[in-house]
């Protein structure tokens, strides 16, 4: 998985309302100060607001702000109101048509992605865009966090055909 150019800067502008919460700060503000293009900007605006994340309000007094406390988004909210479901693999749309690839079955890498996507998704959804922006707390991807989550990836799931 790769985060794009346009989710990185979804979470630099979201860093930027969470340091000015609850004031409105314009979208041309936003931009300047975080390094987006401003078009680019006010399409991750768009984005966002259809999110349900921040909200937009219009008029020379107008810019936007969060519309959710900071403490309880995560980073895979933001992450996936970017671009979508976190995956690292497309087995369930590299096949025909867009289905199962054909080989999930017996795939033996099958389980390690879907392990890894899980390990990916909790990692994501464990630390809030507050504790980001602050520096509260950056989950550390040590050793003992992946013997504490091996269960994840040693378990192969069953696919509806297998039952």
């Amino acid at each position: 998985m790769e985060i794009s150019r346009k989710t990185d800067y979804a979470l630099r502008m979201m860093a930027c309302l969470t340091q000015n919460d609850p004031e409105l700060v314009s979208v041309k503000q936003a931009a300047e100060e975080n390094g987006v293009p401003y078009s680019f900007a006010r399409s991750i605006q768009h984005d966002l607001v259809r999110a349900g994340l921040i909200e937009s309000i219009r008029g020379s007094r107008g810019g936007m702000r969060l519309k959710v406390d900071p403490h309880d988004v995560t980073l895979l909210d933001i992450v996936e109101a970017i671009q979508g479901p976190v995956k690292i693999a497309t087995c369930e749309r590299s096949g025909p048509n867009g289905a199962m690839c054909g080989r999930v079955h017996g795939c033996p890498f099958h389980p390690i992605w879907n392990g890894a996507n899980q390990l990916l998704i909790e990692y994501f959804g464990s630390v809030s865009l507050y504790d980001i922006v602050y520096r509260i707390k950056f989950p550390e991807v040590t050793e003992e966090y992946i013997k504490e989550r091996a269960h994840v990836v040693a378990h192969y799931p069953v696919l509806e055909d297998e039952e």
